[in-house]
């Protein structure tokens, strides 16, 4: 038996068209798939392209389902949430896919109707594109999805949002909100910072010079710039929602950098040698880890 009766996302971009193929596809998370969002054109095109049972704009109606997942923009997931949770029924579970965590998990813990349990998750897979049309069924495959149930949770409903990750293909790890932001900041909020900043300095350039750099770009300011191509209002949310850690973070890379520059400007070959054969060591481990 499927493991919902009925699966409702909210937001079929990247990740939910992603998890609405996957159970269009394996037949096994649910009976009844609903598409919800309130964009006309989004709800056209994932009738066009046919991955959901149910596409309305009727948040009450995707409300009903026994699973909600809210895949929107991380600043507007407690909205969403507020609004759609009078409709849900008892024994339904709501899920998010929020990539940073902050305060949310208690905010909406507290916001629970009788009978309705909540349980968030971060699957660590996406690309640089967005909308209905970016998503695929294998986009989480051998990925980690990171569950960080606010305290209290109902163990039954961990188990059931652990089992729909791993359906969609996904590794699953049980993590706190604080320890989640910290990872991420680390692994993917500052990474997408200096893209965007690296990019931004490229287009400041002379004239003459960013022309000669766009015509000669090696892999490395391409592969900043793929990256760069993110959803700019999703990841401006994602800065100002884990900015406390996020600078710390950039604190800590500007003193390492500084730290290069230093051994750089003294000829230390052995220093630069030394932080460019860590770098190596980190890349050999995402491979080893299935990560890369």
């Amino acid at each position: 038996m499927p493991l919902f009766c009925s699966l409702a996302v909210i937001g079929p971009g990247l990740i939910g068209s992603s998890v609405l193929r996957r159970a269009k596809e394996m037949g096994t998370l649910a009976d009844t798939l609903i598409a919800a969002d309130i964009n006309p054109a989004v709800l056209d095109r994932v009738r066009e392209l046919g991955f959901a049972d149910v596409v309305t704009d009727d948040m009450a109606l995707a409300a009903q389902a026994d699973c909600v997942m809210i895949c929107v923009p991380v600043g507007a997931v407690e909205a969403t949430a507020r609004a759609i949770l009078p409709h849900m029924r008892p024994g339904a579970i709501l899920t998010d896919v929020a990539s940073v965590r902050g305060k949310l998990g208690p905010t909406i813990q507290a916001l629970l109707p009788a009978g309705v349990d909540y349980v968030p998750g971060h699957p660590m897979a996406g690309t640089e594109h967005s909308g209905p049309d970016a998503g695929f069924a294998t986009l989480f495959e051998n990925r980690w999805s990171l569950l960080v149930p606010p305290e209290g949770a109902n163990e039954l409903a961990i188990e059931k949002i652990q089992k729909l990750w791993e359906l969609c293909g996904a590794r699953t790890k049980i993590l706190p909100d604080d320890k989640h932001d910290r990872i991420c900041a680390m692994v993917s909020h500052l990474p997408h910072l200096l893209a965007f900043t690296i990019c931004d300095t490229a287009d400041n350039l002379s004239e003459e010079i960013r022309a000669a750099v766009l015509d000669y770009a090696a892999s490395g300011f391409r592969d900043f710039t793929r990256i760069a191509a993110s959803d700019p209002v999703m990841w401006r949310d994602i800065f100002i929602a884990n900015k406390d850690v996020l600078l710390e973070t950039l604190d800590r890379f500007v003193a390492d950098a500084q730290g290069m520059a230093q051994a750089i400007r003294a000829g230390d070959e052995e220093a630069i040698t030394s932080r460019i054969e860590r770098g190596r060591a980190i890349r050999r481990t995402l491979i080893e880890n299935r990560q890369a």
